[in-house]
């Protein structure tokens, strides 16, 4: 039954049927050849989605739809290029920097690579930047989304391996910062090499008229993070006050959110919500089938007969990871295997904080990684430019990113400092 139920997945995933269908339907056929009871698909699908923290995804959601339409995006740019943006390079570095601040809002690396693409591939293409180059960099700027908090791959983890979501939120600043700073050094050094962004053409406001201008956007991560961290919410309540909060700031503060564009946002966010939600369901089903058949438990008696050394596991794991990576999107992936990669992570002494975030910065390079390669599709798009252009140009930053993966992978440190200072107390 597994193995058909994972080659009939495979197999939709190459002929591009959608994503949850493919799931969906694996798991049905996982149900007819098993004789099962049909009247488990339906309860499986709703137990998948009855999980209290999920509701955290579709605010996060409108919460970064909000803030693409309010003036959010374009403050922060604003206020990252006043800090970097003067030096030969500084644009590059500024949609890092920019996308780093949008990430610990938005939740998203899609809702992260759309918000700051339309503005900084235009500006980085009248600095002097190559098009394919410009898009490149943006789509793999954005995989900061999924990895600095509030992300929704970190809740999803948390949900499916009942990991403290807090706990995974803060462990993931660590490596979201040093994912950003080596990016950061990374295009500076090579537009040096390759002599672009010589000459900013781009117009600056100071640093205090720009971060004045972006205070209200600049607050919005204190408020998000520094309640779940506080304990005055919890990362679903989190989600509910950065829609308000964002709200009130696109309406009355920047005045960019009319009473017409409400009904957009709601139909964008509601689209983007069912999408996740349908996929969520389906792996649900699809996860029940196989830990029924005894799967996780095979897998998990071969890596730990196999793979006794915690340190060739991990290297196994980032290989497999990123492989999969490849071809399959990003929160699929987190429902289905980590509930069979995590208990023998777990029985090898590794933190399981610090293994999500081995998981989620693998799937993030993943999204930036063909053939799936959603952020590079969504910066193509934003561009105006073609894949295959933008592919070749891909390759430095895809280096940039295993690097930072190996070292976060080796370096628990980065994911678990700040974690053990905090819940130390």
């Amino acid at each position: 039954m597994a193995i058909v139920m994972l080659g009939l997945m495979l197999l939709g995933f190459i002929l591009s049927i959608p994503i949850a269908v493919s799931i969906g339907l694996a798991s049905a056929v996982g149900l007819l050849i098993t004789n099962t009871n049909m009247l488990i698909l339906p309860k499986e699908i709703y137990s998948a989605i009855d999980k209290f923290p999920l509701a955290a995804i579709p605010f996060f959601i409108l919460a970064g739809t909000i803030m693409e339409r309010g003036g959010i995006s374009v403050r922060l740019v604003n206020f990252a290029k006043s800090l970097i943006g003067g030096v030969q390079g500084g644009l590059a570095a500024t949609c890092v920097l920019t996308c780093m601040m949008f990430a610990a809002i938005s939740g998203s690396s899609i809702a992260t690579t759309f918000a700051i693409g339309a503005i900084l591939i235009p500006a980085l293409v009248r600095d002097g930047y190559p098009r394919p180059y410009a898009a490149a960099l943006q789509a793999s700027s954005a995989e900061l989304g999924i990895i600095i908090p509030p992300s929704i791959p970190l809740i999803l983890y948390g949900v499916s391996t009942e990991t403290s979501i807090g706990e995974l939120f803060i462990g993931g600043i660590g490596p979201g910062i040093f994912v950003g700073i080596m990016m950061i050094g990374a295009v500076l050094i090579h537009a040096r090499m390759r002599g672009f962004g010589k000459v900013a053409k781009e117009d600056r406001l100071s640093v205090n008229s720009a971060f004045v201008k972006a205070l209200p956007a600049l607050c919005l991560p204190v408020i998000i993070l520094g309640g779940i961290y506080t304990g005055m919410t919890t990362p679903t309540e989190a989600s509910i006050v950065a829609v308000f909060a964002a709200l009130l700031i696109g309406m009355f503060i920047y005045r960019e959110i009319k009473v017409k564009d409400i009904y957009p946002i709601l139909y964008k966010s509601v689209m983007s919500t069912v999408m996740i939600m349908i996929i969520i369901a389906s792996a649900g089903l699809f996860s029940y089938l196989i830990t029924r058949a005894g799967v996780p438990n095979a897998i998990g008696g071969y890596l730990r007969d196999t793979l006794s050394d915690p340190i060739l596991f991990l290297l196994v794991v980032n290989i497999v990871l990123l492989l999969i990576g490849m071809f399959v999107e990003t929160n699929s992936s987190i429902l289905v295997l980590s509930p069979i990669l995590v208990p023998v992570a777990i029985s090898m002494g590794i933190d399981p904080v610090h293994f999500g975030l081995i998981m989620v910065v693998n799937l993030a390079i993943g999204m930036v990684t063909p053939p799936l390669g959603v952020n590079v599709y969504a910066a193509c798009t934003v561009g105006n430019v073609a894949f295959e252009k933008v592919v070749p140009r891909l390759l430095p930053f895809l280096g940039i990113m295993v690097l930072n993966l190996m070292v976060i992978t080796y370096v628990p440190e980065i994911t678990l400092l700040l974690r053990d200072l905090v819940y130390s107390r």
